[in-house]
C-alpha cells in the first residue's frame, strides 16, 4: 500500500528488468526450491500444522506431487512449535501466537498478545505471520531494492526491526522474551525439552550428546524451529485465488479484481506495488519504512507518555545511530513492510496493531494526509454536537472539532518526522485536498487483496453478483 516505486504483476514469476534483480530473483528461486519439503508424521499435531497449507492442493485437480518427510531437525521444530510447556506459563508455544489456522498468524483482534509467566503481559508490537519468509535476506542498512528503482536502503532480517538475521534467531527471542514465553535463559529452554516425550527424537537428530552442552543445545533447538519453517509446506502453500491465477495459468480474476490489480499497481494512485513487491509473489521488498501510524493506547506501555516505539533505532535494537552524533537519527520511526499474503485474514495492522480492518488500513494510507484529523488526536479544538454530514466515520477519531491541533504522528518525535516517507498515495498533499483514491477504487483494491488469501478452493461456477465481480 504505500509508496515509492512502480512494479506490475504479470503472469511470469518474473518480472523485472533489470539484470541485477534477474540474478538476486533466480538467487531467491533457488533458495525456496532447495528448502522444498513437507510430510505427515503420524501425529495429531503435525495434522494441525499442515492443514492449512494442503487442503487447498487437495481440493484441486491440479495437486502438486507429494513431498518427501520432514527431516529429523524439522520433526523435532514441529514438536517444539506446538510445545506449551516451553512457556514458564506452561499454556503458550509458538502457535498460541502464529497459529497455523489463521496464516501462522495471531487467532484473535488483540493489538498484540499476552504472555509471561503468568500470561497475562501485554507485548509491545502486533504479530507478524511467519508464512513466505523464505526469501527473507539478513538485515543491511543498504539492502539491495529488488526492483531498481531506488538506491540500497535499510531492508532485510525478521521481526518488525530486522534485529534477527535468520528465523534460528528470530525463534530464540519469543522463548526468552519476559513478555512471551519468558524462560529465564536458554539452560531453562533446554531442561524443558530434555524432560519432554520428545528428548530421544532430538537426540536422535543432534547426536547422543546432544543435551552436553546448553549452549550448544539451545543453538540446535532454534535450528529445528527453522527447520520446521523451512521444510513444511504449510508455511508457503501458495494456494490463493492469484497462485491459482498467476502461477499456474489456472481460474481467472473478476473485472472488479482486476481493476484492484491495476490500483495496486498504478504509481499515481494505490502504489501498493512499490513497497509490497509482486516479485517471487512475496508481495514485499523486505525493505523498511516511516508512515507514522497513529499511538495505539491499547498497548499498556504506551500509558508511559515518554515511551515510543521508533522501529530501527530502539528501543529492542539500539546499534543503528546517526552518522554524526549531533544530526537525527535516519532510522527512527522505520518498520519493516510486511507481506501482503493472507492480509484479508488478519485483525489488526502495522507495528502497533492500530488499525482494525483491512477497509481501514487502505482509508488509512488515502487520507492519512487529506483528513487527519480523523486519524490523530485533535487539541484545543471544539468539539461539535452534530458533525458534518461529509465528516468521514471510518477512521480513529470520531470526534469533529472546529479549531485546534491536530497531533499528526503523535507517536514520533518531531525531531523524526523528515524520515517519514512522503510518496504516493501518502505523498504528503495538504490536508482538505482530495484523497488520491476514489470509493471505487478502495473497494476494488480489497477485491484485490482477497485474491491473496490462502486456501482457495474454486467454486464450481463463477458467481455472476456480489460486491467482487462487476
Amino acid at each position: 500500500m504505500p509508496d515509492h516505486k512502480e512494479s506490475h504483476i504479470q503472469a511470469p514469476l518474473f518480472n523485472t528488468a533489470a539484470k541485477a534483480l534477474k540474478i538476486q530473483c533466480i538467487a531467491y528461486c533457488a533458495l525456496l526450491l532447495a528448502a522444498c519439503g513437507g510430510g505427515d508424521a503420524p501425529t495429531r499435531v503435525q495434522s494441525e500444522s499442515t492443514s492449512a497449507g494442503r487442503s487447498a492442493l487437495a481440493a484441486s485437480p491440479h495437486s502438486a506431487p507429494s513431498t518427501p518427510p520432514l527431516s529429523l531437525s524439522a520433526q523435532v521444530g514441529q514438536k517444539l512449535f506446538f510445545d506449551a510447556s516451553l512457556s514458564a506459563s506452561g499454556a503458550m508455544s509458538c502457535a498460541t501466537c502464529h497459529d497455523p489456522q489463521h496464516a501462522y498468524g495471531p487467532p484473535n483482534a488483540r493489538a498484540v498478545q499476552l504472555g509471561g509467566p503468568k500470561l497475562n503481559s501485554a507485548g509491545l508490537r502486533a504479530v507478524p505471520s511467519l508464512r513466505y519468509k523464505l526469501a527473507t535476506p539478513a538485515y543491511s542498512n543498504e539492502q539491495f531494492d529488488p526492483d531498481g528503482a531506488g538506491a540500497p536502503a535499510p531492508g532485510g532480517g525478521f521481526t518488525w526491526d530486522g534485529r534477527a538475521n535468520s528465523l534460528a534467531e528470530q525463534a530464540a527471542l519469543p522463548l526468552l522474551s519476559p513478555l512471551e514465553m519468558a524462560n529465564a535463559s536458554p539452560e531453562a529452554v533446554v531442561k524443558k525439552v530434555q524432560a519432554g516425550a520428545y528428548a530421544p527424537l532430538f537426540l536422535q537428530a543432534f547426536g547422543p550428546q546432544a543435551f552436553a552442552n546448553g549452549a550448544t543445545a539451545f543453538a540446535n533447538i532454534t535450528a529445528a524451529l527453522q527447520a520446521f519453517q523451512k521444510e513444511d509446506p504449510s508455511f508457503r502453500p501458495y494456494s490463493s485465488k492469484f497462485d491459482l491465477y498467476n502461477q499456474r495459468g489456472l481460474g481467472k480474476l473478476s473485472t472488479a479484481e482486476l481493476r484492484g490489480k491495476a490500483v495496486f499497481n498504478d504509481p499515481n494512485s494505490g502504489n501498493c506495488a512499490a513497497c509490497h513487491l509482486p516479485d517471487l509473489n512475496q508481495f514485499t521488498d523486505h525493505l523498511f519504512a516511516a508512515i507514522g501510524p497513529p499511538r495505539n493506547s491499547a498497548i499498556p506501555a504506551n500509558a508511559i507518555l515518554s515511551y515510543m516505539d521508533l522501529g530501527l533505532c530502539g528501543p529492542a535494537r539500539r546499534d543503528l545511530k546517526p552518522a554524526h552524533a549531533k544530526e537525527a537519527n535516519p532510522y527512527c520511526g522505520m518498520f519493516k513492510t510486511p507481506t501482503l499474503r493472507n492480509v484479508a485474514t488478519r485483525s489488526v495492522f502495522f507495528h502497533n496493531g492500530v488499525i482494525t480492518s483491512l477497509e481501514q488500513a487502505i482509508r488509512f494510507y488515502n487520507t492519512r494526509d487529506t483528513n487527519p484529523e480523523i486519524w490523530y488526536p485533535t487539541v484545543g479544538g471544539k468539539p461539535v454536537k452534530t458533525p458534518s454530514a461529509d465528516f468521514p466515520t471510518y477512521g480513529l477519531i470520531t470526534q469533529q472539532y472546529r479549531g485546534g491541533k491536530v497531533q499528526k504522528f503523535n507517536d514520533l518525535p518531531a525531531k523524526y518526522h523528515a524520515n517519514i516517507d512522503t510518496q504516493m498515495p501518502q505523498d504528503g498533499r495538504k490536508a482538505g485536498s482530495k484523497p488520491p483514491l476514489s470509493e471505487q477504487n478502495i473497494a476494488d483494491l480489497l477485491c484485490f487483496l482477497k485474491t491473496l488469501t490462502d486456501d482457495y478452493v474454486a467454486p464450481a461456477s463463477e458467481p455472476s453478483t456480489g460486491p467482487c465481480v462487476n
